[in-house]
């Protein structure tokens, strides 16, 4: 099997540029800095149109925890609905019960609804309270790959749980690491698990390219500068990809 280098972005000028960096496969969602959340149907079409490599469209309709309303679910069904009338590749999905273990029933829900599309299970499995259990489920689900920080916060803390699932895998699915993923432990996560997908989103910013403009309004939280653009980082994608060759 060929390594597989996977980017996340949330905008389109971030699509140009991970493919020209030499990602593989894109995640495309919206709001990196919530976790990822469905991008919009216009997002889909645009993004697929413009991409030489596959598309996948993360399915999460809110920030948050991962057990998902009725409501919720509807909502779902209808992106994956978008997401093929997009002509995408495949979705990205990841549903809990309350008890913290994969909702297989919503799951195929879903995967049904997806049917011609590829499917990849998100970290939602890092919530789960067996991540065996949770793996031999999602396998059971037919989805092509999950992807993991090994229940840690970053995929290099949680090295020996990527090892693991990928050693309980074996070849039935693929495991992919993601979390903090850089050119500085990317080879380090490869060798010591033996898994071939990597995930990263590469983030930077740029400043705008507005005029100098004086106003104190303010589009959403305190915090965040409205005149700095994250995008992903050529340089951030390049360097991991080289690790691969």
């Amino acid at each position: 099997m060929n390594y597989q280098l996977e980017v996340c972005i949330d905008n389109i000028e971030s699509l140009h540029t991970a493919i020209k960096a030499g990602a593989t496969r894109i995640e495309l969602c919206s709001s990196l800095a919530l976790g990822g959340l469905t991008p919009s149907f216009g997002f889909m079409k645009q993004a697929k149109q413009a991409s030489s490599i596959p598309i996948y469209a993360m399915i999460r309709p809110r920030q948050g925890d991962f057990l998902f309303s009725d409501e919720d679910v509807e909502i779902m069904l209808a992106d994956i609905q978008a997401a093929k009338n997009a002509n995408l590749d495949g979705i990205v999905i990841g549903v809990l019960t309350a008890d913290a273990h994969v909702n297989v029933s919503v799951c195929k829900k879903l995967i049904s609804a997806a049917s011609g599309l590829g499917v990849t299970f998100h970290r939602a499995i890092d919530q789960c309270q067996n991540v065996e259990r949770a793996l031999e489920d999602i396998i059971s689900l037919g989805c092509e790959r999950i992807l993991t920080s090994g229940q840690r916060s970053t995929a290099l803390a949680g090295i020996e749980t990527l090892a693991k699932l990928h050693q309980q895998a074996a070849g039935r699915i693929q495991i992919m690491a993601g979390a903090g993923v850089n050119a500085d432990n990317a080879l380090e996560i490869l060798n010591k698990t033996g898994i071939k997908e990597l995930h990263l989103s590469g983030k930077t910013v740029r400043s705008s390219k507005m005029n100098s403009i004086q106003s104190e309004a303010q589009m959403g939280a305190s915090d965040v500068d409205d005149f700095q653009i994250p995008v992903t980082s050529f340089t951030a994608i390049q360097s991991v990809k080289s690790i691969y060759k």
